[in-house]
């Protein structure tokens, strides 16, 4: 016998609760299966956990420079690791109760288990999970990315971490290697540091922090080498052991002694093993090809979040299910990414939304740029003492802002605010007449119009 709902949830990541929530509010009989975590690994290993050990990391920074502020405080401040980690754990366990309680009370039937496209039954999708079958009428699969391991000789017969194990770490090595410099290395790479930890990053790119603004990201590079953090750029590691990394740049071979390895190169969509091949699911590169409505080649599957292999951003994620709900419901909506923002929680913060400098001379389009220091703000100077950083928004011909880069606290905060500017094409002076509350860190997006 068949349990039938309206749609079906494969994966409880930010893309499926939110669907779920969404779609069982909605007045649609939901069922949501998740075969690990509800929260997916942005609640359980990435975003909350990653960002809960990083504000110990930024508070001890604080301590240690609290006298540039007039405050007395211990000359050598300490920490304790064990508690470090068992408030990262809290506060994760406190999040997915919260969002299971959500969709619970919204009625949504949660199913821990891996479910498994099968086929078509009486106009309806068939699937399989745990020796049951369900018949639905819609399906939204969001299952989310995996961990990039890279066939690095030697890798295999190492203890080297992922983000899962060195969010999970009892002790604090002397030293680290992080393989790869994207926006998960460079997090590891803040928050080891802050821990006393002899960090080195190991890019095989030009410059960390792949397709984002090279001038904030070489600034954002040259304040954590300050801070004592080794950078390897144009570097390819050839193998590892134990305690060293191998590698070449430029034809040469070197050396890199580290107590522990990190491998941070990236996430690729989750695609296998989910029955996408029994109805036909076109794929795209990595991932699931979709269109504006988040639908796939089947007229009634859609796809959501990490999945798509476009953006491997919780926030994405959150917006495409709600397009993919809407779709469903019939209620006029569509995916736009012009203004999907990309955050570095490091410290200082860097954030961009929008056209690159880098992108848009590749691609041949004239634009113009505005930037002056984030020291322009009466507010960022009160709070961030001998710091520096940067705003840079960038226009069209038309005076229309395409794009906008932050290096400084807190720019995690006000990135979204050139967002919606970005998103809704305003010009210079469209913006301009928008008043920000002083003193704020906020005006410096304000002050940097009239550049």
């Amino acid at each position: 016998m068949y349990m039938e709902y309206d749609i079906a949830i494969i994966g409880g990541g930010p893309a499926g609760y939110t669907a779920a929530e969404r779609a069982s509010e909605n007045g649609l009989k939901t069922i949501l299966f998740e075969k690990n975590a509800i929260g997916g690994v942005c609640l359980n290993e990435g975003c909350i956990p990653t960002k809960t050990l990083l504000y110990s990391a930024k508070i001890l920074d604080s301590i240690k420079s609290a006298s540039k502020y007039g405050i007395v405080a211990m000359k050598d401040p300490s920490f304790d690791l064990a508690k470090i980690i068992d408030r990262k754990n809290k506060t994760v366990r406190k999040l997915t109760l919260g969002v299971k309680a959500r969709l619970t009370g919204n009625g949504v039937t949660i199913v821990e288990g891996e479910a498994r496209i099968t086929g078509e039954e009486f106009g309806n999708i068939r699937i399989h999970c745990d020796g049951k079958e369900y018949l639905v009428k819609n399906v939204l699969v969001c299952t989310g990315s995996e961990t990039v391991i890279p066939p690095i000789k030697g890798l295999s017969e190492v203890k080297y971490w992922t983000s899962r194990e060195a969010l999970d770490l009892n002790d604090l090595p002397k030293s680290l290697a992080i393989i790869g410099g994207g926006v998960i290395g460079m997090e590891f790479a803040s928050f080891f540091n802050s821990m006393g930890v002899k960090v080195k990053v190991i890019e095989m790119l030009p410059e960390i922090l792949g397709n984002m603004d090279k001038e904030t990201s070489a600034m954002l590079r040259s304040e954590y080498k300050k801070k004592g953090v080794e950078f390897f750029l144009n570097t390819k590691v050839t193998e590892v052991s134990a305690e060293k990394v191998f590698v070449e740049k430029n034809g040469k071979a070197d050396t890199i002694e580290a107590d522990k390895i990190l491998v941070s190169v990236g996430r690729r969509p989750i695609t296998k093993s989910l029955g996408l091949e029994n109805l036909a699911i076109e794929i795209q590169g990595a991932g699931v090809k979709v269109n504006e409505h988040m639908l796939t080649s089947h007229p009634h599957v859609y796809a959501a979040g990490d999945i798509t292999g476009f953006s491997l951003l919780a926030h994405t994620a959150y917006r495409e299910a709600e397009v993919a709900i809407h779709h469903i419901l019939g209620i006029p909506d569509e995916m736009s990414y012009k203004a999907i923002p990309a955050v570095v929680y490091t410290n200082p913060e860097l954030a961009s939304v929008g056209k690159t400098e880098e992108e848009l001379i590749a691609n041949g389009e004239s634009f113009r740029v505005q930037k002056i220091p984030m020291t322009y703000s009466g507010r960022f100077v009160a709070e961030n003492e001998n710091g520096n950083g940067l705003c840079k928004l960038i226009t069209d011909d038309e005076d229309r802002i395409i794009g906008c880069h932050l290096l400084g606290n807190p720019a995690s905060e006000i990135i979204v605010t050139a967002g919606i500017a970005v998103e809704n094409g305003y010009t210079v002076d469209e913006f301009k007449k928008n008043i920000f509350p002083h003193p704020t860190v906020s005006e410096i997006l304000h002050e940097s119009l009239y550049i």
